[in-house]
């Protein structure tokens, strides 16, 4: 029996396009793998805390030298690490926000990127696991439009999730969000619609390969 971490970090809840994305690979996942086991974190409900001194100082002093403050945080730590050295798959929602990934995702992975263990290794403990990132975005970002270059969410993920903690990355981009919100991206409506689709598509053809692949891979 496999195991998905869904991740979501949008601030909006009906309305979210990462969501809904995320939501068609998860329900595409789950109907492929219906006795796999899904483990939802909500960062926006729910949000981690932003890694503090005791939370990185605990990792360079043995167990049982903690202060109580220590030991708490390495516990919280050590619990999401295990969420992602335990998953089958991964699947990130991560909304553009002023350029770059929401602080709370920002924070999850300030706790799950532990030199030694899932990074700065020959072998980081997560290493080879899928990951799917919907990375959704209010306008456009694309080769030859104004805003080119100023995506620091794929880059930046491209490098923690892949370099840094060697999983398998794919980016799911659904641009234009904002086309119905903002009265002068009214003529971009087709496309973000077309955007859209294309995501939500794609996100279900990845969930339900990734689905079947490790049901039958734990039958």
């Amino acid at each position: 029996m496999a195991t998905l971490l869904h991740i979501d970090s949008a601030l909006a809840r009906e309305n979210s396009v990462s969501r809904a994305v995320t939501a068609s690979f998860r329900e595409a996942w789950e109907a492929a793998h219906p006795d796999g086991t899904v483990i939802h974190r909500d960062l926006a409900a729910e949000p981690v805390p932003h890694i503090d001194a005791d939370a990185y100082g605990a990792g360079f002093v043995p167990a049982e030298e903690r202060t109580a403050e220590q030991q708490s945080a390495a516990a919280l730590r050590d619990q999401l690490i295990r969420e992602l050295e335990e998953a089958d798959a991964i699947l990130i929602g991560a909304p553009l926000y002023n350029y770059t990934i929401p602080s709370t995702l920002k924070a999850w992975l300030d706790h799950v990127i532990l030199p030694g263990r899932t990074s700065g290794t020959e072998n980081p403990s997560a290493a080879g696991t899928p990951v799917t990132v919907v990375s959704s975005r209010g306008g456009s970002y694309a080769e030859g439009t104004p805003q080119e270059g100023n995506d620091f969410a794929v880059p930046y993920l491209t490098h923690a999730l892949g370099t840094v903690l060697g999983l398998k990355a794919e980016f799911i981009v659904p641009e234009l969000t904002l086309a119905r919100v903002v009265p002068a991206m009214s003529g971009l409506i087709d496309a973000a619609d077309a955007s859209a689709a294309s995501a939500h598509e794609t996100a279900a053809t990845r969930g339900r390969e990734l689905g079947g692949e490790l049901a039958g891979a734990t039958v």
